[in-house]
């Protein structure tokens, strides 16, 4: 007897969706559809009038809440996060394997995962073992090289 998940799951998922929530989105997915254009050209064209709209809102209401801009981190953050993953990695492999201290099977790994994961990133938050302090040096002497030859 051969089981197949796929249908059976979706099956399962749409007979415990709202009916109204469902036809709502059957709706509006039908609203979407061009028979002249292809998928990523729709999705473009229903993007920038979601843009239009939200310029439109913004400058109709100049004192609403300005819109957050997320920062990229600063090189020193990144050579951090390296850090952690490395030490994430140590860890990992330093807990125990057969031990059923953090649960059975996939939960119990994904606890000890994510263990692993918050002591290197405590680690690294301090002043770790100096992969990020090296990196960094390197990423600066390689600048002051390209600077001085361009």
């Amino acid at each position: 007897m051969i089981v197949t998940a796929t249908p059976d799951l979706v099956l399962d998922v749409l007979d415990a969706a709202d009916p109204v929530a469902q036809r709502t989105a059957t709706a509006k997915l039908d609203a979407l559809k061009s028979p002249s254009a292809d998928f990523a050209a729709t999705m473009e064209a229903e993007f920038n009038r979601a843009a239009a709209r939200t310029s439109e809102a913004q400058s109709a209401t100049p004192n609403a809440a300005p819109v957050k801009i997320i920062k990229a981190p600063g090189p020193g953050e990144v050579y951090r996060k390296f850090e952690a993953f490395i030490l994430q990695s140590f860890v990992d492999t330093m807990l125990p394997k057969d031990s059923e201290v953090f649960g059975k099977g996939t939960a119990g790994s994904v606890w000890k995962s994510m263990l692993a994961e918050q002591l290197g990133n405590q680690l690294a938050q301090g002043k770790g073992i100096g992969i990020a302090r090296q990196l960094a040096a390197g990423r600066s002497e390689v600048r002051d090289i390209s600077d001085k030859a361009g």
